[in-house]
């Protein structure tokens, strides 16, 4: 089918079915639709078109994580200022994504999506142990407003409440200095091997070797170590969250 005969099938301009055959233009979801109607792909433009923007937004150094975290059986969680990603709302990704400071030109929207499909992987048959240790200033830093962190924070306890294998636990905030303010890691475990997944403000970093891996494990055991038990960080989780209002 030429050019021209695709516009006319699908009801667009000739140079915009050469401008995005040629990859001079991103087709949009409806562009791609009418191709998939017109050519009876039963829908193959459309999944190839989500694969790729979901590929555009990972970045290539996330790519391995990505793969680890979807595989690992355990996944040990520290973070000092944000909830977890996978533990996050649509609204509370939202609000965090605005504030990032990166281009304009990045889709928040789809970078959202890709966060929540992400978290499919707490959801599968055999999901991973999650454990996640978070300062408390996380409960009370205002991101996206009050109601968003009080469902966000109403999500978090509902998780933990349901879920034996989510555990969520806040260090308080009068503990001071502690292991860990350096910044956020993951720990995962993925057939009987174990990774460090460090992040910062420009990319992230996967780490293996075992003097990194002592380091890292070393930090965790003192950070659960000062966080409050489970059931104290899930009353104190509930608490603040009805202090959002």
């Amino acid at each position: 089918m030429s050019q021209l005969q695709l516009a006319k099938a699908i009801n667009y301009s000739e140079s915009a079915v050469g401008m995005v055959e040629t990859a001079r233009r991103k087709p949009k979801v409806d562009f791609v639709k009418r191709c998939d109607d017109a050519l009876e792909t039963g829908g193959a433009l459309r999944r190839l078109l989500k694969e790729l923007v979901e590929r555009e937004l990972i970045p290539d150094w996330l790519d391995r994580w990505r793969i680890i975290e979807e595989q690992a059986t355990a996944l040990n969680w520290f973070e000092a200022l944000l909830v977890p990603g996978l533990l996050q709302t649509p609204d509370y990704a939202r609000a965090v994504f605005e504030k990032s400071g990166q281009p304009a030109s990045q889709d928040i929207e789809a970078q959202v999506r890709t966060r929540v499909e992400r978290q499919q992987i707490l959801e599968r048959d055999e999901a991973p142990m999650f454990v996640a240790v978070v300062d408390e200033g996380v409960l009370h830093r205002a991101i996206g407003g009050p109601r968003v962190m009080r469902d966000q924070l109403l999500h978090l306890a509902a998780l933990c409440e349901a879920r034996s294998d989510i555990v969520v636990q806040v260090i308080p905030r009068d503990t001071g200095a502690y292991a860990g303010l350096a910044g956020p890691f993951v720990i995962a475990t993925m057939d009987g091997d174990e990774f460090v997944y460090l992040d910062t403000a420009l990319y992230g970093q996967v780490a293996e070797s075992a003097d990194d891996l002592a380091i890292v494990k070393r930090m965790w055991e003192s950070l659960r170590a000062e966080a409050l038990p489970r059931q104290a960080s899930l009353n104190l989780i509930k608490k603040v969250a009805e202090e959002w209002k």
